[in-house]
């Protein structure tokens, strides 16, 4: 039997039998109305039955050329697949009643209005791994292509969002671009869009406009993962929303309300950014969320993310939870968030604490319940406080720790303890904070600067829920006004001359009288031997300056060696200055043993010490390590010759 189809499509060469009935190409193979031509090598397309309905011609190596006319006559096609061939044009003369085209890894280049005009019933178009450039793409070329529901064009050439897309339009998919910019007008139209993927673009929070998403009021799925974002895009379409990728980003930050209103989003996908925390209440309307991934972040499990751990364990079995790893503090590093209880307490009463940046604890707050004093001001805080159901001691014990102790009028679950060390400005100076047990009266900060000023303050949280040891939703949000007072640690180079001091004092006051008077002789009796010492030893210099003036009267009543006694050192030819100073050179060298005229000229050189540093330096840090031996005097805190002064 196949033998005798061979013979006949070759011997009808226009691929009909005697009954007008056309064969299976020899080079094909056929099930009823499938025609599959693929990896076969062809350069143009064989003769096709007129019954045909779906055409696999992928894997081939068919051009524009090997495209006939006679399939614009085939009404019966739905399908065609024409990927990885050597199409540099997007064909002409296809079937009007096609509904799906497969021309992925071609070399198209444009995409013409009257090609496409030909194909009105069109559903889906798959045009990835092209050369299709967002000039490329004609005016208005998806005017007549009022059913088209899918367009693919990823990893093309568009560097923005294609115009005129058709309002019927439910998938687009655009990654893998060179997108930098989205306008309010991009998706202006397609209220029916339901997935948008725009992975792997050059977006960044900067280029995308405010209400851009907010037009898609039905969508379903967004996927913007390998972008530039540091936080998600403003005014996120929430109403429909089921699917949501972020990952491989570089998050910083989640604001609080950014994933509001989302009441039926499943999946969320933060993983591979620089997450260290989210703030509370960012999943209160996740209703519905059943996958939650975080891996490939620097998460800092804290008391931070405590309110997440209790989220979480009243979800239960009901979300599936991937990557939530603690990196920090070093006591729960590789942990993962659900499994720790007690140790997230202990590494938030830890004054050692020291998390990465963006940790809520190393931020300035700016909640209204953390009150603590403007860092500008001049302070009349003591070293205790008074509230209204607190009272607050400090006490400084050593040049690094401060003893905190409290009392309270009403019991309390914790207390929030926040201390600030004063800076010279506004700008200096950092918060911490803590979270203390309910049950403690003492605190000890350690790890303090010394020679320092601390605010210490420190506010009652009263829990609103039953579960032991949780984080109610009041402890962060509470109006109670802190309490605060100031402690000032030692400067500990100062400790030892001051205990000495102490020391001596006490073995004073317990000598007797009698010791005192006899002490006391004997310092009147130094002072005046020392007296005596010195008389003597100014008159005989007095006297010896005389013969001095006698020998010479360069110097006259100052002798050679009082240079000495300024710090400097004496030579036959150069003073020289050891900081930054002078040099004095004579005009004219003369025998030391001739007598040396009344009057002496000197030119005077500013000497400039050898580690570079001079009397002017420039006003702004240079960091450039390309400067070598030959930068600029004046960059180099060296004045030039017009900047000397003598």
């Amino acid at each position: 039997m196949r033998h005798s189809r061979v013979f006949l499509s070759v011997g009808s060469l226009g691929g009909l039998d005697g009954e007008g009935d056309a064969v299976c190409p020899s080079v094909c193979r056929c099930d009823e109305d499938f025609i599959y031509c693929n990896d076969r090598r062809l350069s143009a397309i064989p003769p096709l039955p007129p019954s045909a309905t779906v055409l696999y011609l992928q894997n081939n190596h068919i051009d524009n050329a090997g495209l006939p006319t006679s399939l614009e006559h085939l009404t019966t096609v739905r399908v065609i697949y024409l990927y990885d061939n050597e199409l540099d044009d997007f064909p002409m003369h296809l079937p009007p009643s096609l509904r799906e085209l497969h021309l992925q890894d071609n070399n198209i280049r444009v995409l013409p209005r009257a090609a496409l005009a030909r194909l009105p019933l069109l559903e889906k178009l798959h045009l990835d791994d092209n050369s299709v450039s967002t000039v490329s793409i004609e005016d208005q070329a998806f005017a007549d292509n009022p059913r088209l529901r899918l367009l693919f064009l990823s990893r093309n050439h568009l560097s923005s969002i294609p115009s005129g897309l058709p309002a019927s339009l439910e998938e687009l998919r655009l990654d893998d671009n060179r997108i930098s910019t989205i306008p309010t007008h991009a998706f202006r139209g397609l209220s029916s869009l339901r997935r948008l993927v725009l992975d792997g673009n050059l977006l960044a929070n900067q280029r995308i406009a405010d209400d851009t998403f907010s037009r898609l009021s039905n969508l379903t799925e967004l996927s913007l993962v390998r972008n530039s974002l540091q936080t998600p895009p403003l005014n996120l379409p929430s109403a429909h929303l089921q699917r949501l990728s972020l990952q491989d980003n570089a998050l910083i930050h989640m604001p609080r309300g950014s994933l509001d209103g989302m009441r039926r989003l499943q999946r969320l996908d933060l993983s591979g950014n620089n997450l260290t925390t989210l703030p509370r209440g960012l999943f209160r309307d996740l209703e519905t969320l059943g996958q939650l991934l975080v891996r490939g972040n620097p998460w800092h499990c804290g008391c931070n993310l405590r309110w997440l751990y209790d989220w979480l364990e009243a979800k239960g079995n009901t979300i599936t939870v991937r990557g939530l790893t603690c990196q920090s503090p070093e006591r729960v590093r590789d942990m993962s968030l659900r499994d720790l209880t007690s140790q997230m307490d202990e590494s938030a009463s830890s004054t050692t604490l020291s998390p990465p940046q963006g940790s809520l604890f190393t931020l300035r707050s700016k909640r209204p319940g953390l009150g603590l004093p403007d860092t500008g001001l001049d302070y009349t805080l003591g070293s205790s406080g008074v509230g209204k159901n607190l009272a607050l001691n400090v006490k400084t014990l050593s040049h690094d720790s401060i003893r905190v102790t409290w009392s309270v009028a009403q019991p309390s679950s914790s207390f929030r303890l926040s201390w600030l060390r004063l800076g010279t400005s506004a700008t200096m100076g950092s918060i911490t904070e803590t979270l203390v047990r309910g049950d403690r009266r003492e605190y000890l900060l350690t790890a303090l600067q010394p020679a320092s000023s601390y605010i210490i303050c420190m506010v009652p949280l009263v829990s609103g829920s039953g579960n032991k040891g949780s984080m109610s939703s009041t402890d962060m949000d509470s109006d109670e006004v802190p309490v605060c007072a100031k402690a000032e640690t030692s400067d500990p180079s100062l400790s030892d001359v001051d205990q000495g001091d102490g020391q001596g004092s006490e073995q004073i006051t317990s000598l007797p009288l009698a010791g005192i008077i006899g002490g006391a002789t004997a310092i009147v009796s130094l002072a005046l031997i020392f007296g005596i010492f010195c008389w003597y030893g100014h008159r005989a210099g007095r006297f010896s300056s005389r013969d001095h003036y006698s020998r010479s009267s360069s110097r006259k009543s100052k002798h050679y060696d009082d240079y000495i006694e300024s710090g400097t050192k004496k030579d036959t030819t150069i003073l020289e200055i050891r900081g930054p100073g002078f040099q004095m050179t004579p005009m004219a060298a003369r025998e030391p043993l001739q007598p040396k005229p009344i009057r002496e000229d000197y030119i005077i050189h500013t000497i400039f010490p050898s580690n570079g540093t001079g009397l002017y330096k420039p006003n702004h840090h240079m960091t450039n390590s390309g400067y070598g031996t030959n930068r600029g005097y004046r960059e180099g805190g060296i004045p030039d010759i017009d900047y000397s002064y003598t």
